[in-house]
């Protein structure tokens, strides 16, 4: 099976010269172009639960395949509206057949699939900070934006450590087959930002969980799949082949055209 991947699209973010359609489009048409059978996104989709959800379905429509999603923490973000939580919206999400939190997919015999969100830790911050100045997300004038947009009945570490939990639980669905795992939240520490530097000893917090670690010794995890940190990065570590292919925002592309980033993003498993 030819398994596409990719993540943080951002389709809803200001753009000059594309819209979401044209993200559909071009997307379907390197689907199409490269045979892929079965499409995996890594989170942050849109910064809206029902744009990110009509999306995928639209997609999936215009490529006649299968597409699975992990949310990421954009499509966590409350609606201006209000009237919604961040933990309504993942409800939401464990209730759509193309989310896979609590859905392991079972490919064959030998392959399948487990994905969640994740969340961040801070175990990736410089021991400097203490629990209660990262907690703030308030750092050099600045303010991660998880702080104001997103809201959980819990603190950062104990979301991590709740969705690991449910993570160990569809892993040991699969029994023994070769399993692919995709997340948001990055988890090894080869993708957080290089330290040491000037914003990211603090916001390193905020990128990935240490709570994923024993996952890799205590089952045969073959490929791990990730996005959030907005580059695009691949290496092979004990026996499991990491997969950071983010789109990322337009300003951080390395040309203008939708088209050409989306073909250098795309990467494929083939199982």
């Amino acid at each position: 099976m030819r398994i596409g991947i990719i993540s943080d699209l951002h389709i809803d973010r200001r753009h000059a010269h594309y819209s979401i359609t044209d993200f559909e489009q071009i997307l379907a048409d390197e689907i199409h172009r490269r045979k892929i059978e079965l499409l995996l996104i890594a989170g942050d989709i849109s910064s809206d639960y029902r744009i990110t959800i009509g999306f995928v379905r639209s997609l999936m429509d215009r490529a006649g395949i299968d597409i699975r999603f992990v949310p990421g923490n954009h499509d966590y973000w409350q609606p201006e509206s209000g009237g919604v939580s961040s933990a309504d919206i993942y409800r939401y999400y464990t209730e759509q057949p193309e989310s896979m939190i609590g859905s392991p997919l079972i490919l064959d015999d030998r392959w399948a699939i487990v994905g969640h969100s994740g969340w961040y830790d801070y175990s990736y911050a410089d021991a400097r900070f203490s629990r209660e100045k990262i907690a703030t997300g308030k750092f050099y004038g600045g303010t991660w934006q998880d702080k104001v947009r997103t809201s959980w009945p819990m603190d950062d570490p104990a979301l991590s450590k709740a969705f690991a939990d449910s993570v160990r639980q569809d892993l040991e669905q699969v029994g023994d087959r070769s399993i692919i795992m995709m997340t948001h939240v990055v988890t090894h520490r080869s993708f957080a930002v290089p330290t040491p530097h000037r914003l990211f000893d603090f916001y390193n917090a905020f990128i990935g969980t240490s709570d994923f670690d024993n996952f890799y010794k205590d089952y045969p995890i073959r490929y791990s799949i990730m996005g959030h940190v907005h580059f695009r990065h691949q290496f092979t570590d004990q026996g499991v082949h990491y997969i950071c292919p983010c789109l990322g925002y337009s300003r951080e592309w390395r040309t203008d055209d939708l088209t050409t980033e989306i073909k250098n993003t795309l990467q494929i498993i083939n199982v």
